[in-house]
C-alpha cells in the first residue's frame, strides 16, 4: 500500500508527462496545469491498492480531465479578438508575449502549428491523436473514454490526423523550395536582420495587411523590400510568436502566441523570393483557411 508521501513521490515523477499531455490537449499551460493538480485530488481521494498501473491510471484520468474541460469550452462564448489581433501597422503590433523567451521554447518543444490544428479538431478527435498519435496510447484503453468502440476510434484518430497532416509530403519539391524560403524569412525577421531581410524579400514585394487589423489612418499596404524590412526589423520580436505551417497547401506563417492562432501569413514565392504577403487576421476568414502542420 502507498503513503501519502510515497504516493506524492511517485506523482512528482509523473508530472512533468502529465504536463506535456494535458499542453497538447488544451493548448493552454495555466490550464494544463490545472489539469495535472485536479488529476493528483483525485488520486489522493482515491483507493490506490485498486490501482495496479499507476502511470496509465493518471493517463486515463489527466485525458478524462482534459475533455472535460474542451468540451466546456463549447458552453462558452469566444473572447473577442478585437483586443488581441496585431496591429499589423506596427508590424503586427506591440507584444502579444511578455515573455518572449518562453514563446520560443513552447514553438521549439511542442510546434505552434501543431499546437494551431489541434485546436481546430473536435474535443474526442483532438484527444484520440494526441493519445494513441504522440502518447502511443491503445485504442482499447482510449475508446471508453471517448464513449466508441474500438473501431470507432481508430477512425476517429485517422480524422484527425488527416486534418492535422493535410496529407500532403513536405517532401515535394515545391513545399521544401518553399520551405526553405519561409524559414530563411523567419529567421532574419526574429534576429532583426535588414540584409537578410532584403535577400529573402523581392525588390518590388507587396505587404498587404488587412484593415481589420490597423488602425484608423494606417497604411494598408507596403511597397518594395527596404520598406517592408525596416518595419520588420522594428518589430522583430512579434516574430517569435510565428512559426511555419500548410496554408491552403503552400508553406505559410501562422502568428500563434502561446499557440493560439491570432493572424496567418499568406506567402507568394517565385524564383527564391517572397514577391507578396498578405496578413489574414479577421476570426472569421481564419476559420476558412486551411491549415495543416509541416512534417520534419
Amino acid at each position: 500500500m502507498n503513503t501519502p508521501n510515497r504516493l506524492a513521490i511517485q506523482f512528482e515523477a509523473e508530472r512533468p508527462r502529465l504536463r506535456a499531455l494535458a499542453y497538447r490537449m488544451l493548448g493552454s499551460l495555466s490550464e494544463a496545469e490545472d489539469a495535472v493538480q485536479e488529476s493528483w485530488l483525485h488520486l489522493s481521494r482515491s483507493d490506490t491498492s485498486t490501482i495496479s498501473n499507476l502511470e496509465g491510471w493518471l493517463t486515463t484520468t489527466v485525458a478524462r480531465i482534459c475533455l472535460n474541460m474542451l468540451r466546456a469550452r463549447k458552453s462558452r462564448p469566444e473572447d473577442s479578438l478585437e483586443a488581441k489581433v496585431p496591429d499589423l501597422e506596427a508590424m503586427l503590433g506591440g507584444h502579444l508575449s511578455s515573455d518572449p523567451e518562453q514563446e520560443m521554447e513552447l514553438a521549439d518543444a511542442i510546434g505552434l502549428a501543431l499546437l494551431v490544428v489541434l485546436d481546430r479538431l473536435t474535443p474526442a478527435e483532438r484527444l484520440a491523436f494526441v493519445l494513441h498519435d504522440i502518447f502511443a496510447v491503445p485504442f482499447d484503453e482510449i475508446a471508453p473514454l471517448v464513449e466508441r468502440s474500438e473501431a470507432a476510434t481508430r477512425q476517429l484518430a485517422s480524422r484527425a490526423r488527416r486534418r492535422v497532416r493535410g496529407g500532403v509530403s513536405v517532401q515535394d519539391a515545391e513545399l521544401v523550395a518553399q520551405r526553405e524560403v519561409v524559414e530563411a524569412f523567419l529567421t532574419a525577421a526574429r534576429e532583426g536582420s535588414f540584409d537578410q531581410l532584403l535577400a529573402v524579400l523581392d525588390p518590388d514585394v507587396t505587404f498587404r495587411i488587412e484593415p481589420q487589423a490597423l488602425r484608423e489612418g494606417a497604411r494598408r499596404e507596403l511597397h518594395g523590400s527596404v520598406a517592408a524590412a525596416t518595419v520588420i526589423v522594428q518589430h522583430a520580436q512579434l516574430f517569435r510568436s510565428c512559426g511555419m505551417a500548410l496554408v491552403n497547401g503552400s508553406v505559410g506563417i501562422v502568428v500563434a502566441p502561446y499557440g493560439k492562432l491570432r493572424a496567418v501569413g499568406i506567402l507568394v514565392i517565385r524564383e527564391g523570393k517572397i514577391i507578396a504577403f498578405t496578413a489574414i487576421t479577421d476570426p472569421v476568414r481564419l476559420q476558412q483557411v486551411h491549415l495543416a502542420i509541416l512534417d520534419n
